[in-house]
């Protein structure tokens, strides 16, 4: 009786979480040294995600969710991995494993559709918020991702809830994104290695056309009917450049601040390099809901920021709490002995300030 009211309270929780308002924003930095690293947002403006790092041991069991309860797949990890976690430790939105395989879902409201549900192939279900989970625990490149996600049936917890597409990376670089419309996968090459939320990864890089004219540094002065007009300020290039916070402007805005930065000298440079630019794509708390309805309680919509080092096996992150970068290096990691754990990302949350005079 306890896990059907559990059960019950995480349907509701779900639908909730995942309703409007949830964006991600996603780039990626390849350094000089030929080392990818690729980094996201995270945000949802209604409350606290109380996110928390997982670490996963090779072998650890876990079981899906399903539309009926704790009773699809089970699954155990080849490969160990680190993971950060949305509502429940259970469901990871951004990871890396230790041979290198990042996987991350990116919110995608009004365009994918999963199959529906057959309780007759629960053995092979896997809940949406949980294939990140999955595909870490078993996949060490992008071609096996591919190949493992022929077999496997993902579903939705709750009809409610949005759906959401997912971003996969290995050491190599090579990158795709995974997005299922009327119940077929589809993979796309992400040569680009930005993404956002809806409309579709299709439709956001050919609406990058309609930026055709953005360049950087500075527009050339001219004259207009004798009077000479001339650039107020650095970056009159960009010009035009959309400011708001849907997913189609953060792309475009993500695609020319990304394509424009200075090449990094080594992989911890691209990753500060990448939360610099990231710090664009934070999203105040009051402007993703009516006057009078903000919620009280968190201080940002971005709730939480990471780069992941995928050739050196270090996670990045920082929170709305605590903007201080930490790190988690899966080379300290012994996958083979250590437990499972799950630790909250910020133990006190409230924003350090160091006192310098």
């Amino acid at each position: 009786m306890k896990l059907e009211l559990s059960f019950k309270a995480l349907m509701v929780a779900c639908a909730v979480a995942w309703a409007p308002g949830w964006a991600c924003t996603g780039i990626t930095l390849t350094s000089a040294d030929s080392c990818t690293v690729v980094a996201r947002t995270i945000e949802w403006g209604g409350s606290d995600l109380n996110s928390q790092y997982v670490v996963v041991p090779r072998g650890y069991v876990e079981q899906s969710y399903t539309p009926t309860g704790v009773d699809g797949m089970k699954f155990a990890s080849r490969y160990g991995y680190v993971g950060l976690s949305v509502e429940q430790k259970e469901f990871v939105a951004e990871g890396l494993n230790e041979v290198g395989l990042s996987a991350g879902l990116f919110y995608f409201p009004g365009y994918g559709r999963y199959e529906d549900y057959d309780e007759n192939q629960k053995e092979a279900s896997i809940a949406d918020l949980q294939l990140v989970s999955w595909v870490l625990g078993r996949c060490a490149t992008i071609d096996d991702v591919k190949a493992a996600l022929d077999s496997v049936h993902v579903v939705a917890i709750d009809p409610r809830a949005s759906t959401v597409h997912w971003r996969f990376a290995d050491v190599t670089g090579r990158q795709v994104v995974l997005e299922i419309i009327d119940g077929k996968k589809r993979f796309y090459e992400n040569r680009l290695g930005v993404l956002t939320n809806s409309p579709g990864f299709d439709w956001q890089i050919t609406n990058l056309n309609n930026y055709v004219n953005l360049f950087p540094g500075a527009a050339p002065a001219q004259e207009m009917g004798g009077v000479r007009l001339s650039q107020f300020g650095a970056g009159s290039g960009l010009l035009g450049i959309p400011g708001d916070v849907t997913p189609p402007s953060r792309f475009v805005r993500a695609a020319f601040f990304q394509t424009t930065a200075p090449v990094p000298a080594t992989a911890e440079d691209a990753v500060l390099s990448a939360l610099q630019i990231l710090n664009n794509f934070d999203i105040p708390i009051g402007i993703e809901f009516a006057k009078d309805k903000v919620p009280s309680g968190i201080p940002s919509a971005t709730q939480w920021t990471s780069a992941t080092d995928m050739h050196n096996r270090v996670i990045y992150y920082r929170t709305m709490w605590n903007s201080r970068i930490r790190s988690i290096n899966l080379n300290n990691i012994d996958f083979g002995t250590v437990g499972y754990s799950a630790v909250p990302l910020d133990l006190e949350k409230r924003q350090p300030i160091e006192v310098v005079l």
